[in-house]
């Protein structure tokens, strides 16, 4: 049998959370209905069928495996992937790609897309995914990735099928979009990442780092280095509005065992039950 990448998965309403993340050893992620990911720390074959991956920055833990992901998608002659990534990184990343390449004797193909924060990219009718600012060593971006509807104006919803149509065919606008944040990914990042975007407080679903737990790590010398503290996120409580929210990425300084009696201490409730720990 072959031994994958260790995947742990959450179901939350019509939507799977699958991945992986502890801090300097890899991070990825996947949500399957959403045909996305996030982060390339490593990859399991199970996800090699996901062709849109958001890289939120250039550690190794979180886009080392880029390009076995792209060769493994050319060797089983699937479309070549799209990438998003921070705009500074892609120049750097095309370029190692091209030395993978002549190291291996094989094309890499791949399509890779800068982004900024504040920039959308439309996946769907349905879907968009949005940037935020994130606060890391290297550049970095936070993602949400919005559900879009069209809903009917109120001052038609009176109106018949028909002269609803009538209006459209005469070039009516008479619908309205409405988002709905489904996805939030924090990356790496210090507190001003939640801060710097309202709507990650308001997605159902919430995956961020919580670095370090324990009372002992210092939380100015952690956001310097652009992480989180297990305090700043107790500090926030009031401001959580999501569903579910995974708490990942801890330090390899503590064992499971630590993580969660720390966690636990602090937090009995888990945020109203709320609050996963990806252990």
């Amino acid at each position: 049998m072959l031994n994958d990448q260790p995947i742990r998965s959450l179901k939350h309403r019509n939507l799977t959370v699958e991945g992986y993340s502890r801090a300097a050893v890899q991070t990825y992620w996947r949500i399957p209905e959403l045909n996305l990911g996030f982060d390339l720390g490593a990859q399991p074959w199970a996800f090699m069928g996901t062709p849109n991956w958001f890289v939120s920055h250039t550690h190794i833990d979180h886009m080392i495996a880029l390009p076995t992901y792209v060769a493994r998608r050319r060797m089983m002659k699937m479309e070549p992937p799209t990438i998003y990534l921070p705009a500074e990184a892609v120049e750097p990343m095309q370029r190692i790609l091209r030395l993978v390449s002549r190291l291996d004797r094989g094309r890499l193909p791949c399509q890779l897309v800068g982004l900024v924060p504040g920039q959308e990219v439309e996946l769907s009718r349905e879907l968009v995914v949005s940037t935020s600012a994130s606060k890391h060593t290297v550049p970095s971006l936070a993602f949400i990735v919005w559900e879009r509807r069209r809903k009917l104006k109120p001052e038609y919803q009176h109106l018949s099928g028909p002269e609803i149509r009538d209006l459209r065919l005469s070039g009516v606008e008479v619908t309205y979009e409405l988002r709905l944040p489904l996805v939030a990914y924090l990356g790496d990042s210090a507190p001003e990442g939640l801060d710097n975007c309202p709507a990650m407080y308001e997605a159902q679903i919430l995956i961020l780092e919580v670095t370090f737990v324990s009372p002992y790590h210092r939380k100015e010398k952690i956001h310097k280095f652009g992480h989180m503290h297990l305090m700043d996120l107790i500090e926030r409580r009031e401001k959580f509005k999501n569903e579910v929210i995974i708490a990942s990425h801890f330090s390899t300084r503590y064992n499971n065992g630590e993580i969660r009696r720390h966690i636990e201490k602090v937090c009995p409730d888990m945020l109203d039950g709320r609050l996963h720990l990806w252990l």
